[in-house]
């Protein structure tokens, strides 16, 4: 079975909508491959590793959290990007991203697929763009305190997490945004976040979290945003009657 690249753009865009967003780069097609598609690749970012894995793999179509361009990057095809854009160019192979509309969709983005995940059921968003998740424990309960939550996390994701904030306190209401969502934490405690779930931390999160008495837990940029493309990719190729398979290219960031 195949689909045309064309097909695959339009389903993308139909579960994404990715016209709602204002983004820091190009959602949907950013590199023209061929155009019958047998076979597509999901992972995290559009590395050289991955690209390369995907040729390997025989895939004509990769789809990505993390694409190539960016707003404010050097528009020249030097270092980096020259050996990536030509691998794909060389193998006629499609290159698809999606950032924000990945990490806002309901039921097949990065926090969507998180949620279920960590066992969590979304009561509302927050934060710029609705990008926040706000719920608590689809079983009812509560954390003991943020080294449980803590521990329930670094299960699901395979990594050690970074926990500053209360330690003793009893966790109800979680804010999470995958990746790099640390400026939502103000807006997560306002939102009335016990403890808030995302990728990194910097510098000033450490102090909010000591000082208003909500754990903030850093869980790695590419461990959180590990879920959205393959959820996403596995859902279209499904639809379409192609090939998909998911490469994870570890990233200890």
């Amino acid at each position: 079975m195949a689909a045309t690249r064309e097909q695959l753009l339009a389903a993308f865009d139909a579960v994404l909508e990715p016209a709602r967003f204002s983004d820091y780069g190009p959602n949907g097609l950013q590199v023209e491959g061929r155009r019958q598609v047998r076979k597509i690749v999901s992972g995290v970012t559009a590395s050289l590793a991955l690209i390369e894995a995907a040729i390997a793999a025989d895939a004509d179509a990769i789809l990505v959290h993390h694409g190539l361009f960016w707003r404010g990057q050097r528009s020249t095809v030097t270092g980096w990007m020259k050996p990536r854009l030509a691998r794909l160019l060389q193998h006629d192979v499609n290159l698809f991203a999606y950032h924000l509309p990945l990490d806002a969709h309901p039921g097949l983005g990065n926090n969507a697929e998180l949620a279920r995940r960590f066992g969590l059921v979304t009561e509302r968003h927050f934060g710029e763009q609705d990008l926040g998740f706000l719920g608590r424990r689809e079983d009812g309960g509560v954390f003991a305190d943020a080294a449980e939550l803590a521990a329930h996390v670094e299960r699901v994701l395979g990594r050690e997490a970074i926990v500053v904030g209360e330690p003793a306190a009893p966790i109800a209401t979680i804010g999470w945004c995958s990746g790099g969502a640390q400026g939502f934490f103000e807006a997560a405690i306002d939102a009335g976040a016990q403890a808030f779930i995302t990728g990194e931390i910097s510098e000033p999160q450490a102090h909010l979290a000591r000082e208003c008495g909500v754990a903030f837990l850093a869980c790695g940029h590419h461990a959180t945003e590990r879920y959205g493309a393959p959820a996403l990719a596995g859902h279209v190729a499904a639809q379409l009657g192609i090939a998909h398979q998911f490469i994870d290219i570890d990233n200890p960031a």
